[in-house]
């Protein structure tokens, strides 16, 4: 039985906006680096084709990120720059000016700097002055921003609120692990998000849990290489994915009827699993993971972006989950396209 709830959002998504830099890593790539990770191993074992990075090639090919310290130099965009490119997408979709922009929140996986907050280094980039600090939660960071803000009085935030996750993490991979290279890839995402004025995508419900027992399970250490317990996390994934879809989307004895459904990006295996366990058909499944890897924070928000004037009309689901050990969700219900 399928039943649609009552839409009473008070918060909504009015545009989205993302970018992912011009280095392709493929598969043929990762296999000339030697690190026993063949194109056909990489694709069983991962459903990942190709990833996107700031940093050069051939300084992959030559270095394999030996030394993370040479990667921040070398790397072709900062977080700040990237951050911003997506922002300017999201702004431009709407007709909105920086000015606009009443506070700035970022967040994800791999800050270039421990302090300032990196909401301001993007703020700095984009050249808005207004409130503007970080809520992270690694993979989890879209729905932890949501979350909070959705649970705050809607008369004490600013007409528009810039969400911003710039997710350049292909700097702290070690590039001659197979394990984690054939995983990360690189993009960023920015959402325009209103209490005040109706968007593409309100929010209908939200979801947001912890369990920190595991946090070793995930980790970035500071200057460090990023590291996780592969069957572990990848059994939480999808154990709580299908938790949260179960949550978000039904009630009682009933199941809510999808248009889409969006995971969080690690892998399109792992993504797959999802969708068997959670009953979701193939044609409702919206991914991208397989052109651009693992983009932390930002992939499950890449591909509403992408899909920004091709949404399926109807509730779309969206879990996540992330190192902390973090998990959570959203229900958007998405409407049609604005007349041109």
């Amino acid at each position: 039985m399928t039943m649609t709830p009552p839409l009473d959002a008070r918060l909504h998504v009015v545009s989205l906006g993302h970018f992912h830099p011009r280095g392709i890593i493929d598969n043929e790539f990762l296999e000339s680096l030697d690190i026993g990770a063949d194109a056909k191993w990489i694709a069983e074992r991962v459903g990942i084709r190709s990833r996107r990075t700031v940093l050069p090639l051939d300084y992959i090919r030559t270095t394999k990120n030996c030394d993370l310290r040479a990667a921040d130099e070398a790397a072709e965009f900062t977080n700040a720059e990237t951050g911003a490119e997506a922002a300017r997408m999201a702004m431009a979709r709407v007709g909105l000016r920086p000015e606009d922009v009443g506070m700035i929140i970022s967040g994800g996986c791999s800050p270039r700097y421990s302090t300032p907050a990196e909401a301001c280094t993007i703020a700095a980039e984009l050249g808005i002055e207004c409130p503007a600090f970080d809520v992270s939660s690694a993979c989890s960071t879209f729905v932890a921003q949501i979350h909070m803000l959705k649970n705050m009085r809607p008369e004490a935030l600013p007409e528009y609120i810039l969400l911003v996750t710039a997710e350049n993490t292909t700097r702290k991979v070690d590039y001659g692990d197979r394990k984690t290279a054939v995983l990360w890839g690189d993009g960023s995402t920015a959402a325009i998000v209103s209490t005040r004025i109706p968007g593409r995508l309100s929010v209908i419900k939200t979801s947001l849990q912890s369990d920190p027992s595991g946090w070793d399970k995930v980790t970035i250490p500071t200057g460090g290489f990023f590291k996780q317990d592969g069957p572990a996390v990848q059994s939480f994934a999808i154990r709580k994915s299908v938790l949260v879809i179960d949550e978000l989307c039904s009630r009682s004895d009933e199941r809510i009827e999808l248009a889409g459904f969006v995971g969080h990006q690690a892998n399109l295996l792992m993504l797959k699993a999802v969708c068997r366990k959670a009953g979701i058909p193939e044609r409702h499944h919206l991914f991208n993971v397989d052109r651009y890897g693992n983009c932390g924070a930002s992939g499950a928000l890449s591909v509403l972006s992408e899909l920004w004037g091709d949404l399926p009309v109807g509730l779309i689901c969206v879990a996540l989950v992330g190192s902390g050990l973090t998990w959570g969700g959203m229900l958007f219900d998405a409407g049609p396209p604005p007349s041109p």
